[in-house]
């Protein structure tokens, strides 16, 4: 700058003038300094950069902002923060965006993708976390300023502030009174897409509950879900005060194996680093139990000599309980995974189980074991591939990314990888079909199909093993069904589907 551009914006008082005000621009006076500044703090930056991971390369949030916060070093209570900014802003994304649709003069889908989410950031500081009105707007749009351009921070700080005018609860009456029909707008202010929400209200109603049940359970999908660890038996013990390390553990609800962290990082836990123990939903760990529990026919009552398959074993977590199970009960196991990265997290997963309870981990699919191996296991689990729509509160990006459309693939695989398990398992022995979805098309629908095609398979009764295998005392609530589907709003697991099925012939 000059001296005399300098001379030429000085007050009448002597003051150093801005330029905009030089100009007699005074667009910016209603901003406070702080809503003028050029960044914001390293946790909402956190927050915002997960989201763009999100939606730019349909990553996972759970797997992209733990090692984001450990590389910034953002810790304790910033770290909790960012955490709930960035869930709860991917859980909430379809009632913010019918939200900031009243507060935006233009569509949404006009909009750069990162201010939406720069937006939806701020829209959930405001409506879903207690952060002070002038806090939430002045950050996000030092946040906006940082990554998106003085324009369109300018933009942010009058939205936000339309948003600000009204509280939550006076928000979603709004949105409720809008809506087409019912259901359209619990959808809406629960957050869920509509074909979810109608296929969640089918399944309610296909397993024997009532469809007054999906507002319950679209806000348990919702909720942030508790960190549950497995204690894998024969490996580590919850009274084992050394594998645990300085956290807080309660015995979890239903699952003998289930314990609750009462708090959010379990990375630090001896046991977790020494694969004694994982992370995993107790939902997920009951279905397993179930599998292992119920007897199979044609063979000595112990499981001694018996071979168990996981047809598609990745992450490992089943797996790495299956096989501590069998390692308990002189049985082995195999891995089967068709993705080659995945496997390799399954051979992580099972690095701890004893020396030659793992025959083999392998890549190979699913769908060809059954012609390759015919009877060749005692027991075999099908964790089928899904749309996830049972763990939605654990990745909540996935209601954003499924549509319709993916059912179809997915129900076709899922019958052929049943009918390989079918045909790998020998006579007397046990299949499990397992989904993280409580859809009629990918469990119920599908176990039927390819039970229409075979006289060699009878339904086992799932609820008693499921009974069986919950800890001594617990009164799990179960339909009146030979299959069981679990529900966050009544179980508080993931909405996991269990069939158990028999090879007779």
């Amino acid at each position: 700058m000059s001296a005399y551009e300098g001379d030429e914006r000085r007050s009448s008082a002597g003051r150093q003038r801005s330029a905009s005000r030089s100009r007699g621009d005074r667009s910016r006076t209603s901003q406070a300094p702080s809503e003028r500044r050029k960044g914001t703090d390293p946790a909402r930056m956190a927050a915002f950069d997960v989201l763009r991971e999100v939606d730019e390369s349909d990553a996972y949030a759970n797997l992209v902002l733990p090692p984001l916060l450990r590389e910034r070093r953002i810790r304790g209570r910033d770290a909790g923060f960012a955490t709930e900014l960035t869930y709860g802003t991917l859980r909430m994304r379809g009632r913010y965006d019918a939200i900031l649709a009243t507060c935006v003069d233009r569509p949404l889908s006009g909009l750069d993708a990162a201010l939406l989410d720069v937006l939806r950031l701020g829209a959930h500081q405001l409506l879903g976390m207690r952060v002070p009105g002038h806090a939430a707007v002045s950050e996000t749009v030092g946040l906006a300023r940082n990554r998106v351009g003085a324009g369109p921070a300018q933009m942010v700080n009058a939205v936000l502030r339309r948003v600000s005018e009204r509280p939550l609860d006076e928000w979603l009456s709004i949105l409720e009174k809008e809506a087409p029909d019912a259901l359209s707008g619990l959808a809406t202010t629960e957050s869920h897409p509509l074909w979810i929400a109608r296929a969640l209200r089918e399944a309610l109603a296909g397993n024997g509950r009532g469809v007054d049940e999906l507002g319950d359970l679209l806000a348990a999908d919702n909720a942030a879900p508790r960190v549950t660890l497995v204690a894998r038996p024969g490996l580590v013990e919850a009274s084992d005060e050394d594998a645990w390390g300085d956290v807080d553990l309660v015995a979890g609800r239903w699952a003998p194996t289930a314990l609750r962290l009462e708090g959010s990082d379990p990375s630090g836990i001896p046991a977790i680093r020494a694969g004694l123990a994982g992370v995993q939903d107790e939902g997920s760990q009951l279905v397993t139990l179930a599998l292992a529990g119920v007897p199979v026919e044609g063979d000595a009552d112990d499981s001694a000599g018996e071979r168990w398959l996981d047809l598609c074993a990745g992450p490992g977590g089943k797996a790495a309980l299956l096989g501590a199970l069998a390692a308990e009960r002189g049985a082995t196991l195999v891995a089967n995974e068709v993705a080659p990265h995945r496997a390799r997290l399954v051979a992580g997963a099972l690095a701890a189980l004893p020396d030659g309870v793992v025959e083999e981990v392998r890549t190979g699919d699913g769908r060809e074991v059954g012609t390759e191996e015919p009877g060749a296991y005692d027991r075999v689990l099908v964790d089928a591939p899904c749309t996830g729509l049972g763990a939605l509160r654990r990745r909540p990006e996935s209601r954003w990314r499924r549509t319709p459309s993916d059912l179809a693939a997915l129900t076709a695989l899922q019958r052929e990888l049943l009918a390989s398990a079918l045909d790998a398992v020998r006579p007397g022995g046990v299949v499990a079909y397992v989904t993280c979805s409580p859809h009629l098309a990918e469990t119920q629908l599908v176990v039927a199909d390819v039970l229409k095609k075979r006289a060699d398979v009878e339904r086992l009764d799932t609820p008693a093993a499921v009974r069986s295998a919950v800890r001594p005392g617990a009164d799990i609530p179960l339909a009146d069904r030979d299959d069981v589907q679990l529900w966050p709003h009544v179980h508080g697991t993931d909405a996991m589907h269990l069939t158990l099925l028999r090879r007779t012939a």
